[in-house]
């Protein structure tokens, strides 16, 4: 009997030895197959449809950056009125495109479509008075092609219609990867020049590193720099780094050499507009002090038929708190996203009351200009409401600074918050010199269409204009860049 046992033992064994070796093989060849490559990539090839025929799991979770149903307590991936979530925002951007449409920002897959359906470009048809081609600069990899063909400074000096029919394809694989070896690789020269002028070397830069350098080619502050003496009058694609990451840092910058994105009609006070400095804030918070990466949280790993791959679909680490939070925590989904509202809310409600004060700021600012005011009284105090504002601005506009770092978001808008109590101090001493002592009349700062009409945006108008636009010229670029897209030879590989 002891015999007999040993031998089905023995059989048992050899069954599941023989199992677990036909499955190593059987991933393996999986493995292969997967990878293979089907198309040969020549150059910078913006059309992610021939590199998803060799990384097809890359590519379908990719794709997924279509998908704009996830909403979490602040943000979402679809469709959010910012402005009409904070109608005093209006005042604050007076004078400036962000006043006529502010959305929420949608997945990567919507890059190209969101810029031309935005309100705040207007119709450019006509290159002589659209705005710069450098806006193009993060939304495809059309752009570091036509970079390559045309040459970087040539392409800042163009206006964004001349590349109307260039520009087709929305942020993909060629932005961030070398087709031969598929390394990170960095496309944008602005980041490559930030590093440079702050005495760094973004090539020695680690894999890790790297992981979040890609991203910084993009979601960082930057300005558009005309005076650049070996490319004057282009609109040439900065990163304000010289002096350091923070918004100090920054503002020094700016100060330093004069720029301002436009002047406050209301205030007359000489604007900074931040962009998206989510890098520079990402760098001072705990996951960056740990060496966590944009990527690890935004395109976590996953597996699919026991191949590891890493996750396109990039997006709020919420939408997938298994894959992207629970490598390092072990709490429950509940507790751990209930502590980043936490956090993201006392940020939110700072940032909404510094607004508020902002926007009187303005206001109070015009009022003093009508009642006399000289430049010599008002001269720090238009300083001061352009230091607050991009303080303010530069938490606002960042996506997640109140979870990325939200002891460095608290302190930037602290001192934003007393810079522009200040700033109204001096403006009620003003308006007291004038026998101004009632508090000034304002517009209903809760409506956004009063404010609209307040500052001069006839927003109907402006959207009629952008529907013609989309109707009659859109289609012809897609349709040109379709063709010429057609033109090119594939090589398929066996």
């Amino acid at each position: 009997m002891k015999n007999w046992l040993l031998f089905l033992g023995t059989l048992i064994g050899v069954f599941l030895l023989a199992m677990l070796v036909y499955s190593i093989m059987d991933r393996r060849t999986e493995g292969r197959f997967a990878y293979h490559a089907r198309v040969s990539i020549e150059g910078i090839e913006p059309r992610d449809s021939l590199w998803g025929m060799n990384y097809p799991r890359q590519y379908q979770s990719y794709q997924k950056t279509q998908d704009t149903s996830f909403s979490s307590k602040y943000n979402t991936s679809g469709f959010r009125d910012a402005l009409e979530e904070s109608p005093e925002t209006i005042i604050l951007w007076a004078g400036y495109s962000f006043s006529k449409g502010y959305n929420q920002p949608r997945g990567h897959n919507h890059a190209v479509r969101d810029v031309l359906a935005s309100v705040r470009i207007g119709a450019p048809q006509d290159s002589t008075t659209a705005i710069p081609s450098t806006c193009w600069t993060c939304k495809s990899p059309d752009v570091p092609r036509l970079m390559s063909e045309v040459g970087v400074k040539e392409f800042y000096n163009k206006k964004l219609p001349d590349f109307g029919s260039q520009v087709i394809n929305p942020i993909g694989c060629a932005d961030c990867h070398d087709p031969k070896t598929m390394n990170l690789t960095i496309t944008r020269p602005a980041l490559v020049e930030a590093f440079k002028a702050a005495g760094k070397d973004i090539n020695q830069s680690s894999h890790q590193e790297m992981r979040s350098l890609v991203c910084a080619q993009c979601h960082v502050e930057y300005h558009f720099d005309k005076k650049r003496p070996d490319a004057p009058g282009a609109n040439y694609l900065t990163f304000p780094w010289k002096n350091g990451y923070t918004v100090e840092a920054m503002e020094a910058y700016y100060d330093s050499v004069g720029f301002s994105d436009w002047v406050h009609p209301l205030s007359k006070a000489p604007m900074l507009k931040a962009q998206h400095p989510d890098y520079e804030i990402y760098s001072f918070g705990v996951h960056a002090k740990r060496g966590v990466s944009c990527a690890d949280c935004h395109m976590p790993y996953g597996t699919e038929g026991g191949q590891k791959f890493t996750d396109h679909h990039i997006g709020s680490p919420l939408a997938n708190v298994e894959n992207s939070c629970f490598v390092c925590h072990r709490e429950k989904v509940s507790d751990l996203v209930s502590d980043v509202y936490e956090r993201q809310g006392k940020v939110k409600e700072t940032q909404r009351k510094v607004q508020q004060h902002i926007a009187m700021a303005h206001l109070e600012a015009e009022q003093a200009w009508k009642l006399g005011a000289t430049d010599a009284q008002m001269k720090t105090i238009l300083q001061q409401i352009r230091h607050a504002q991009f303080r303010w601005d530069y938490i606002a506009a960042s996506h997640g600074a109140g979870f990325h770092a939200p002891l460095e978001s608290s302190r930037v808008l602290a001192s934003a918050s007393a810079i522009i109590q200040e700033a109204r101090i001096s403006l009620a001493r003003v308006l007291a010199g004038f026998g101004h002592n009632q508090v000034v009349k304002m517009p209903d700062l809760n409506n956004k269409n009063a404010l609209q009409t307040y500052i001069g945006v006839d927003l109907e108008k402006e959207k009629a204009v952008k529907a013609q636009f989309l109707e009659q010229v859109v289609p012809k670029w897609l349709q040109e860049g379709k063709a010429r897209e057609a033109q090119k030879k594939v090589t398929m590989l066996q």
